[in-house]
């Protein structure tokens, strides 16, 4: 990432002081991680990127998804809401006018999401026989 949006989300996190500046960093990769897997450059509603979020948490941290999300200080979807409501009105991203902060409410529970449904077996063995797709 360029030096100023670095500078930008490091600013940013000191200003609201709740999520660490790799909360925004992810969150704004993982808007592009969702674009690009819809096949086509459009905005993303905030279902669609919590959807984003979860699988590239999975990609990236796998169970441990959870845990660095606590460190940086997100417990739940609606805390990746306010990030990106943040993220626009520091100029970062974009909205449009049926976007909502309560788009992110309720969208999964952590645990459910992160550990308890966790694929341990596609880990081990990427294509075992009689999995499904």
């Amino acid at each position: 990432m360029a030096t100023d949006l670095e500078t930008a989300l490091l600013d940013l996190a000191q200003k609201h002081g709740r999520y660490k500046a790799n909360a925004y960093r992810f969150t704004l990769e993982a808007v592009r991680f969702t674009v690009q897997n819809l096949g086509e450059t459009r905005h993303v509603t905030g279902e669609e990127l919590l959807d984003g979020i979860r699988r590239l948490a999975l990609e990236r941290f796998g169970p441990m998804a959870k845990t660095v999300f606590e460190q940086w200080g997100i417990t739940r979807t609606e805390d990746f809401g306010e990030i990106v409501f943040q993220l626009v009105d520091e100029g970062l991203l974009g909205k449009t006018e049926q976007d909502k902060l309560s788009d992110f409410a309720r969208g999964y529970d952590f645990t459910e999401a992160f550990e308890r449904n966790f694929d341990w077996l596609a880990r081990i063995v990427p294509d075992p026989p009689g999995r499904k797709p």
